[in-house]
């Protein structure tokens, strides 16, 4: 087998480019923040240019570095991650007041705290979370503009090609399929997708669907729905009206469960990359909404954690529609990184919904949220439970039923 080449200077100016203008959409006189681990240096430089070339006023670049958190979390003392800096929370609040947009560059080694007391890496995510709810709540209702977007690096990149000697440079070449960036002209690609996806989304709504119903090997399991529920696919407006993309790849339509309506047992098709663990091959029961049981083969400390972080991480926030028949699937890899795996597989997430899902959601309170069947935590995790054996169909409010997918596919 040919060894695959890095991409090239020109190839990471285009990405960047597709980043900053199709993800987040940078418009003139705006300022953007970009968050990245340091092995990502070569291409941050590039999307900096894009956005100044864009219109930016200020590019603000989040270093971060795997390794010096990884001597943290098993050198630092114990009630240190009980804390989250005051200066840091109010970076963040004053960040998206002053309508920001966030580009997240993801890079993550799936193993990287492997062997780290799970209580230490709990505490931080808790107080994290807890911290960042103000901030989480402008994000997740869309009133800035934010996109994720990947970069290969060496540890995850060797989790992906396992002892290949061009394992970087064939991630990147994955990447680069998985975001359309293989055709000629890319942002006419996406502008297509993006189109397909949204129809989709809102023949979806139309539907107004009670309840779904899931039905696969490991998994029986009905998920009503809120009456206000809104399908959402692709890219969308933020509240001032400009659209972006949130996650480049993204395959999927979604909206949100009503958290109290969740009934039976769902089994994971992949494995989830959680704060620096691999969970895999677990299932959860379901009653009245809550998780009220869950064993893992492998990662169960990890998904007690998940589980315990408050009330609503027992509860689904998100229900995402993705075919098995879509590049990242038919790609046949396993990326480890729920940006990718996400988009290969039907998914659900434990946590916070997104508001934008319900009719006049993002203009509701905390407490509207909840009454119209919304679930709120300070976490969201996305776990797959999608597969070619996967049945789903759609109940309607005098209790017919259709289907939506049968073998892992559109059949709507």
């Amino acid at each position: 087998m040919s060894m695959i080449s890095m991409p090239t200077e020109a190839d990471f100016a285009r990405y960047a480019e597709l980043a900053v203008k199709k993800g987040v959409n940078i418009q003139p006189g705006q300022q953007l923040e970009v968050r990245a681990d340091i092995s990502q240096a070569p291409l941050v430089r590039h999307v900096v240019k894009a956005a100044y070339a864009a219109g930016a006023k200020q590019v603000f670049v989040n270093w971060s570095d795997e390794e010096t958190s990884k001597i943290r979390y098993f050198d630092a003392p114990a009630d240190s991650f009980k804390e989250f800096p005051d200066w840091l929370k109010a970076r963040f609040e004053q960040l998206a007041e002053e309508k920001t947009a966030f580009l997240s560059i993801v890079s993550d080694d799936p193993d990287a705290l492997n062997g780290v007391e799970s209580s230490r890496i709990s505490d931080a995510n808790r107080a994290a979370g807890q911290a960042l709810a103000k901030w989480r709540q402008y994000v997740m209702s869309d009133n800035v503009s934010w996109s994720i977007v990947a970069g290969a690096s060496e540890a995850w990149a060797e989790k992906v090609f396992p002892g290949r000697e061009d394992a970087v440079a064939a991630l990147w070449q994955a990447i680069f399929a998985a975001t359309r960036m293989d055709q000629e002209d890319v942002v006419a690609a996406w502008d297509t997708h993006d189109q397909s996806l949204r129809s989709r989304a809102k023949l979806l709504t139309e539907k107004k669907y009670v309840k779904l119903h899931y039905s696969a090997p490991g998994t029986e399991l009905t998920i009503g729905l809120p009456k206000k529920h809104v399908f959402l696919g692709g890219g969308g407006p933020n509240v001032d009206g400009i659209d972006f993309i949130a996650n480049m790849p993204t395959e999927e339509v979604f909206t949100l469960a009503d958290k109290d309506s969740v009934e039976g047992h769902v089994s994971s098709t992949k494995p989830l990359s959680y704060s620096g663990n691999l969970i895999d091959e677990f299932t959860l029961w379901f009653e009245g909404g809550k998780v009220v049981k869950a064993e893992a083969k492998k990662g169960q400390a990890a998904l007690d954690e998940l589980l315990n972080m408050d009330e609503g991480a027992r509860r689904i926030g998100e229900v995402a529609l993705v075919p098995d028949d879509s590049p990242i699937s038919n790609s046949g890899l396993l990326f480890y990184n729920t940006l990718f795996d996400e988009n290969a597989s039907c998914h659900l997430a434990l946590g916070r919904a997104y508001s934008t899902c319900l009719e006049g959601g993002p203009s509701m309170s905390q407490e509207e949220l909840a009454a119209n069947g919304a679930n709120d935590s300070m976490t969201h995790v996305d776990f797959m439970i999608g597969s070619a054996e996967m049945n789903i169909d759609g109940e309607r409010e005098d209790g017919t039923r259709e289907a939506i997918m049968r073998d892992g596919n559109w059949v709507i």
